[in-house]
């Protein structure tokens, strides 16, 4: 596997709840570039109009993802055992799945964010954020417009890629590598939010080991009710909690 195998993507949604649908792909491939709207088989929430800048107007007369162009597209070059691309890709993986899309294999960048900063020094693991911790420089690049994205994507894996490089030498030693990343949750660093916030998980589960203990059922609960299955904190309160 070398560079050439990976499909760069992103999609904008209808909204991020469990039936939510995508509105708008886009993709790069070997070079080329592809983006559209489709009519999704329910109503774009505001929330997400308010993200994307996308209306129920705009793709009131678009196709349906299903049966278009560009899914037949994806759908032969992920079977040609190329390797999908995304931020976050959990989400956008299962957008395509709920379009009949199977992704088998993907390189998540928000998984390789959290890899790469040992030392948990960035404070954000956003797409947008992360564009500008690096300093990209992107043009025609509008935030959570999905080509606009990928264009952020793409330059973000560029900079990963070379800080693995320099460890491994090997290009397709480093991609199986991302592969590897991208298939197990985060270990999570430091707190983001709470009391805690800026302290390193390790650090308050010294300190106050009944908050991890709470912590953890809160993200179990939800993902038992369908809420949210938040693996990425399950994981890392499971390992401190042994």
């Amino acid at each position: 596997m070398n560079k050439s195998n990976l499909i760069f993507l992103d999609t904008e949604t209808t909204g991020r709840g469990p039936n939510d649908r995508l509105c708008q792909v886009a993709y790069k491939f070997q070079g080329e570039e592809r983006e559209s709207l489709f009519k999704p088989s329910l109503p774009i929430e505001i929330e997400a109009m308010a993200v994307s800048h996308i209306t129920n107007k705009m793709v009131a007369d678009k196709e349906p993802f299903v049966g278009s162009s560009m899914q037949k597209e994806i759908e032969n070059i992920l079977s040609s055992g190329n390797i999908l691309v995304a931020h976050n890709a959990a989400f956008d993986v299962e957008m395509l799945r709920r379009e009949n899309v199977k992704v088998e294999k993907f390189i998540d960048t928000f998984k390789l964010a959290h890899e790469i900063d040992g030392e948990a020094e960035i404070p954000k693991h956003s797409l947008q954020y992360l564009r500008y911790y690096f300093d990209l420089e992107v043009e025609n690049a509008p935030a959570h417009n999905a080509l606009g994205d990928v264009r952020v994507l793409e330059q973000l894996f560029e900079v990963f890629f070379e800080k693995m490089m320099m460890i491994v030498d090997d290009e397709e030693r480093v991609i199986e590598k991302m592969l590897e990343i991208s298939a197990r949750p985060v270990f999570v660093k430091k707190f983001s939010f709470g009391k805690y916030a800026g302290m390193f998980v390790g650090e308050v589960a010294t300190k106050d080991r009944g908050y991890l203990e709470w912590l953890l059922n809160e993200k179990l609960r939800a993902r038992s009710e369908g809420d949210e299955n938040d693996e990425n904190w399950i994981f890392t309160l499971e390992h401190y909690l042994k």
